[in-house]
């Protein structure tokens, strides 16, 4: 009967413990003690290694505590297991629990000595806190490693933003993941919960902290963005045609891998979205990332929710190189003298809103506002304006980011302006190819909502007023111009700058 009735009080205590591990809230000794002092008419008491009580039951006598001190040392310290002493009419029993010292102690005060089955108790009690604890050091391990490995794979990420390969490759020593030896990648760029990225990451991360072929890497700056690096193979569609209208591949026999994953995750998933990339090397990922963001603004407005980058040329190679660059190197040479994190802080802002940025970068906003304030005093220009902000990301693309970059010297020659860059034939029908789909309107004006929201300086409530309509008409017709654009204009507006170079291209006459 006795024996039944201890097997009885293990099961109770085996379904706290159980019951602290099930709802993944961190180990909760506490339960346990109040438990143990019910079942053997004690006060229980653990003590951590500094000799201080973590937690007890409510009338733990800790006016014993200084007599124990020296006993309390040994156990902690590893010399002793157990102990039982005397501390006025108490009886004290003392256990050390866990492998490493300093260890824990359970200190249980009664009125008389525990007998076997409460001693037993005792001691099942805290071989189960030690487990507990153990438990706990475990899921806090494994939350840091979680937590570092998602910081090494953006600070790959960030490397081959930046193109620099071998910085990457570095950084990754002894576990170099298989993407940096693929000679080509995608960015799939999936829109998800903010919720649902630690999940997904985890779910498909392999041993070493990265994806197999791909990595998984959160964005900072979009809390709805997954990145996904995908080493490049069959299984997408380079561009429209494809039966499913969406430009990705569903073919069994050539879907397959991570892309295929990432597809399947978008059926499944009615708040999932994915944007596609084109194949690039892997020093040109910033323009496949810039690819999948405009396709994934494509993508959110589509029945299958995917969509593949549609190719276009782009701009910047169709200007008159001579004459871009001495352009370019004339509105930058100002800050020739400007530190580089300056710089690259404003590469940035002109292209993402300054909120974006402080997250990207982990810097303050004020931080952000501070560098683009000195660029603003040295250049003379409000970088508030929209087509400030793009001539600005047009002069770094010609000259690679650097003031003194550039395509060579006019030989004397007086600088052109932009509009002379922009009055060549290859311009205008570059503009005019880009601004076709705007065409299909099915009776919406986008054209016009276009040009007025950048007249704006695209406040949608200001183009509302102008144009005598509501703003969520504004933002519908914003959103519908996205589509036909496959162009980012409200999420990151990371394709706002090439709608304000093709309205600015076709409003002047082409030149001789």
């Amino acid at each position: 009967m006795e024996a039944r009735a201890h097997t009885g009080r293990l099961d109770e205590l085996l379904h706290e413990v159980r019951r602290q591990m099930s709802r993944g809230a961190g180990a909760d000794p506490r339960p346990v003690l109040d438990w143990l002092g019910r079942q053997i008419d004690a006060d229980v008491a653990l003590v951590g290694g500094a000799g201080a009580v973590e937690t007890s039951t409510a009338r733990f006598p800790r006016q014993i505590l200084p007599s124990l001190e020296p006993m309390l040392a040994r156990l902690s310290g590893g010399q002793m297991a157990a102990a039982a002493t005397e501390s006025g009419a108490l009886q004290v029993r003392l256990e050390a629990l866990g492998p490493h010292a300093p260890r824990p102690v359970l200190v249980v005060a009664g009125p008389s000595a525990p007998t076997r089955e409460a001693a037993s108790l005792v001691s099942h009690a805290g071989s189960l806190i030690a487990l507990l604890d153990r438990a706990q050091d475990a899921d806090t391990t494994f939350r840091g490693y979680q937590y570092k490995a998602r910081q090494l794979r953006f600070a790959v990420f960030s490397a081959l933003l930046a193109g620099d390969l071998t910085l990457a490759r570095r950084m990754t020593t002894g576990a170099v993941p298989a993407l940096l030896d693929a000679e080509r990648l995608r960015v799939y760029l999936l829109h998800c919960p903010p919720e649902d990225r630690d999940r997904l990451a985890q779910t498909y991360q392999d041993g070493s902290g990265y994806h197999g072929t791909g990595l998984m890497v959160h964005c900072p700056a979009f809390k709805e963005h997954l990145i996904c690096l995908v080493t490049d193979g069959p299984g997408v569609a380079d561009g429209p045609g494809v039966a499913d209208g969406s430009g990705v591949s569903d073919d069994p026999e050539t879907a397959h891998g991570q892309g295929a994953v990432l597809r399947r995750l978008v059926r499944d998933n009615a708040h999932y979205a994915l944007g596609i990339s084109s194949p690039y090397p892997l020093g040109a990922t910033a323009e496949a990332y810039g690819q999948a963001l405009h396709a994934l603004a494509a993508a959110r407005h589509t029945p299958e929710r995917m969509a593949a980058y549609l190719g276009r040329t782009p701009l910047v190679p169709l200007l008159p190189h001579t004459e871009a660059g001495a352009w370019a190197r004339a509105l930058l040479r100002p800050l020739g003298s400007t530190p580089r994190v300056t710089l690259d802080i404003t590469r940035l802002a002109v292209t993402f809103p300054r909120s974006a940025v402080a997250r990207l970068l982990d810097i303050s906003r004020n931080t952000v506002s501070h560098h683009l304030g000195r660029v603003e005093a040295t250049l003379g220009l409000d970088l508030g304006d929209v087509r400030t902000r793009a001539a600005l990301d047009l002069a770094f693309c010609l000259t690679g980011g650097q003031p003194d970059g550039g395509l060579g010297a006019l030989g004397g020659r007086p600088v052109p302006t932009l509009d002379e860059l922009f009055r060549t034939e290859p311009a205008h029908a570059w503009a005019r190819a880009f601004l076709r789909p705007l065409q299909d309107t099915r009776g919406r004006d986008l054209h016009t909502t276009l040009r007025a929201w950048i007249d704006a300086n695209t406040d949608a409530q200001r183009t509302a007023r102008h144009l005598g309509l509501s703003r969520n008409t504004v933002r519908a017709h914003l959103r519908a111009a996205e589509h036909l654009l496959s162009r980012d204009l409200l999420t990151t507006g990371s394709g706002i700058h090439d709608l304000v170079h093709a309205l600015h291209i076709t409003g002047l006459h082409p030149g001789d």
